[in-house]
């Protein structure tokens, strides 16, 4: 396994350094990886059962955040079709938990129950569609974000070519691709000066997946210290204004697009479940690994209820240091730093899934750091897991990855600390 792996990064690679500007070429090629899984039901994953059952309670007028797989599986009479498949496909532990994916993601499902309805394959085929659509959109957006920074438009098939990203988001079914292609366009808007569009596709992407919502402090600086001519004004009232005006934008977009489904108990529901990522699950953490085991040798049982509530307050630290300590007034040093501020939450979180990281993946296509793609080589690590039956981590094999990661990752940030970003004056100035 790990052989093909490497050898799929190796061929990736190659193609793209022997044709850097066969555009054409490189864009057919990812597609046809994409095509190839068309058919394919997911086997590193089990989510996609839990979006089909989503889409089909939805399609059914039922709420997905208000009920139990669980529970209905309980009843004589589920209103889905293939409900025993979906429940025992999904797994006990996720049929437990209600359902945390928001409103983007859950119109997405919708799509896929409105065509397969009573096929787990045609809806599975629904949903790669939607996933592949969305990859060519990031393609298509990406190249044109790139060509406005003057950097090689090239450089987004280290994100569109990647195994990693063709595997665990188009084969394995992992939204993450939607998210990323909301945000890529958020950005591109923002850098032409549209900021209030891009407040609301910053929107979608947060109702995609809630992980853009960390970088909604890093616009700071772009707003309120940039007065070039982006934003037509250099009146800091005017700035402030449109910074105000751009958050109250993504947040009202976002609570409208959560407005169909809002009740104190879908409130209740959600917040206990996103809050089990935090204290409750485990997996392919790097900092918190060191700080469990400490807790362990010190104390003698598993401090995760603790630390998984001090960690988030860590990353909001980090996340502040970065929105008004560092640089931040050209889309190039915003992006760099939602690279940092992102993988700094990577980090310190409890459960890191392999297609989490396809978010710093795509933002270091537009900057200098390198790191997220070799963390998208080595993340094939963390599945040592499941060759144990009993789903058990190599803990060496976690150890390794994140060497690598955390090597490169600091090699990089004093490298670039330490260059004085005149290129990216220049380009917005």
């Amino acid at each position: 396994m790990a052989a093909l792996w490497s050898a799929l990064f190796f061929f990736s690679y190659k193609i793209i350094r022997l044709n850097p500007d066969n555009i054409k070429l490189l864009g057919i090629t990812a597609l046809v990886f994409r095509v190839i899984f068309l058919l394919a039901i997911p086997n590193l994953s089990q989510d996609f059962y839990r979006f089909i059952w989503d889409g089909r309670m939805l399609l059914e007028g039922i709420n997905p955040y208000l009920t139990l797989p669980e529970d209905w599986v309980q009843k004589e009479n589920i209103p889905i079709a293939q409900a025993q498949l979906l429940y025992e496909g999904m797994g006990q532990l996720n049929g437990s938990h209600y359902t945390n994916y928001p409103p983007v993601s859950q119109f997405c499902y919708l799509i896929a129950g409105i065509f397969a309805s009573k096929s787990i394959v045609g809806s599975v085929i629904v949903l790669r569609i939607l996933i592949i659509l969305a990859d060519a959109g990031t393609f298509f957006l990406g190249r044109k974000l790139l060509k406005t920074l003057k950097l090689p438009e090239n450089r987004i098939f280290w994100y569109i070519l990647n195994p990693f990203i063709i595997i665990e988001l188009t084969g394995n079914l992992h939204f993450e691709a939607v998210m990323v292609f909301f945000l890529v366009w958020s950005l591109y808007l923002l850098q032409k000066g549209y900021w209030y569009w891009a407040a609301i596709v910053f929107a979608l992407s947060v109702s995609v997946k809630l992980i853009p919502l960390l970088f909604l402090p890093l616009f700071f600086q772009k707003f309120i210290l940039n007065h070039n001519k982006q934003f037509k004004t250099h009146n800091l009232i005017h700035r402030f204004l449109r910074l105000i005006g751009f958050y109250a934008l993504a947040i009202t977009t976002t609570i409208i697009l959560f407005l169909p489904f809002l009740s104190s108990s879908f409130i209740d529901n959600f917040t206990k479940t996103i809050s089990l990522w935090f204290q409750n699950f485990e997996f392919n953490a790097s900092i918190y690994y060191i700080i469990r085991w400490i807790g362990y040798q010190t104390i003698g049982w598993n401090i995760i209820g603790t630390v998984g509530k001090i960690l988030p307050l860590i990353v909001i630290g980090i996340l502040t240091i970065l929105t008004f300590f560092r640089k931040n007034k050209s889309t190039l040093q915003l992006i760099s730093l939602m690279v940092i501020g992102i993988s700094s939450y990577y980090f310190l979180s409890t459960t890191v899934h392999p297609w989490y990281i396809s978010v710093p993946l795509v933002l270091c296509v537009f900057t200098n750091y390198k790191f997220p793609i070799w963390w998208s080589f080595f993340i094939i690590l963390s599945y040592t897991a499941y060759i144990h039956p009993d789903f058990k981590e190599n803990l060496w094999s976690v150890a390794l990855e994140y060497t690598v990661v955390f090597g490169i990752f600091i090699f990089e940030v004093i490298k670039n600390t330490k260059k004085v970003s005149l290129k990216s004056i220049y380009i917005e100035n």
